[in-house]
């Protein structure tokens, strides 16, 4: 019998396909997902790795036999799921394995819209029901629905153009002046969703590893190991470009490179975005916002959000404990050192995409480079041994940072 707890973490589903998980136990999980969630209906979607389409069909079909109806958007990024899961107002399944290598699948799961399951709001229920359902030789049999249930619809629905021009209205970019912007899509999802969110804007894309191929011929699609950032900040500098974008393999988060070819910390990018969004909730009434930002993210954040008549509230990692202290303290945006980034304009979920679009907004704002833009936002050097340019030392609080809550464990 399979070790489901190998695979089902603390927010996702993960592990190697055949080897750890295939399409019998997606089947089994879209079953259980219906049942655990009571969904009539939900939303799936996909990223570009080869055995996701099997496995996002297995799952629909595993939740079509318990009585939900079932839209399948297709091909999209993990943040065009979570806008389908709002827009819709269902729960949603993304099939993508994110940044890990190609062997590698998992489902990210949500309920209506875009809020998040993890291991305290329903997914141990869901792996436990498939555990129960599974013999120890590893045969699933997963009960009937029952009496009176007649089995889900499953449909097709493109939601690519509703995805961006729901970006587009949060993000004026129309009257920007005229950016270079590089973007290294890693052959993963932001090839898919970036020639739609930035056509007819005063853009010059110069696309890198637009093709979709879950295989990664060129580099892993993981920008926060610096290794996978050389290519596009190559490229930055021979085209001179303004700024470069690098998105991870399901594109739900975005790296960004300065016109020097250096990457921007995410923790700078937080407190760039945070500073447009507290503007934006000031001017709406909002009297002090929150924002939310991660333990090991920079004391640049706290400060920059005091500073501009904000409050902040410190959690953990990961992506469903994140979401669930933004619903608690009502936060406008929170940040991750990862570079994932939170909007309540956006269901509470998280999206590269909106960020890089503020980030090309503030850019484009303004006659300056991009470098001289974020050094306020960018006040503390990395320790001496960091590999990773954006990482900085957690160290105590400078005595003009006032104190940040620490959320509830």
């Amino acid at each position: 019998m399979r070790d489901l707890k190998q695979i089902v973490k603390a927010y996702d589903v993960r592990g190697v396909v055949p080897e750890q998980w295939d399409e019998t136990l997606s089947r089994a999980f879209g079953a259980a997902f219906v049942r655990v969630t009571d969904a009539q209906a939900i939303v799936v979607g996909h990223d570009m790795r080869p055995s996701s389409p099997g496995l996002t069909r297995a799952f629909a079909e595993g939740a079509a036999a318990q009585g939900a109806d079932v839209v399948e958007i297709g091909l999209c990024s993990t943040d065009q799921l979570y806008f389908a899961s709002g827009k819709l107002d269902l729960p949603g399944a993304m099939f993508t394995a994110s940044h890990n290598p190609a062997q590698y699948n998992g489902i990210k799961l949500c309920r209506a819209g875009a809020s998040p399951v993890g291991e305290d709001t329903g997914l141990v229920e869901i792996r436990e029901l498939v555990e129960s359902w599974t013999a120890a030789d590893g045969a699933v049999s997963i009960p009937a629905a029952a009496d009176g249930v007649t089995p889900g619809r499953i449909t097709q629905q493109d939601e690519l153009r509703p995805y961006a021009d729901h970006l587009r209205g949060l993000v004026d970019l129309t009257g920007i002046r005229p950016l270079k912007v590089a973007v290294d899509a890693g052959n993963g999802m932001g090839g898919h969703t970036v020639p739609s969110v930035f056509e007819g804007l005063p853009l010059e894309v110069v696309p890198m590893y637009f093709e979709l191929d879950g295989t990664f011929p060129n580099h892993e699609a993981n920008p926060l190991d610096p290794k996978n950032l050389v290519d596009l900040q190559a490229k930055v500098r021979e085209v001179g470009a303004d700024i470069g974008l690098a998105f991870d393999g399901d594109a739900d988060r975005c790296f960004v490179v300065d016109e020097r070819g250096e990457p921007v910390s995410p923790s700078a990018i937080t407190a760039l975005v945070a500073v447009r969004e507290l503007a934006k909730a000031k001017a709406e009434g909002e009297a002090e916002p929150t924002i939310i930002h991660n333990l090991i993210t920079s004391w640049t954040v706290p400060e920059v959000v005091h500073a501009h008549g904000g409050k902040t509230v410190r959690t953990r990692v990961g992506h469903s404990f994140i979401k669930q202290e933004m619903a608690r303290t009502n936060a406008v945006f929170g940040g991750e050192h990862s570079a994932h980034y939170y909007f309540r304009d956006f269901w509470r979920a998280d999206t590269g995409m909106l960020a890089a679009m503020h980030v090309l907004a503030a850019l484009g704002g303004q006659q300056g480079t991009l470098s001289a833009l974020v050094a306020e936002y960018d006040r503390y050097a990395p320790p001496a041994r960091s590999t990773a340019p954006w990482t900085t030392r957690r160290r105590a609080p400078p005595p003009s940072v006032p104190p940040t809550v620490t959320c509830p464990a």
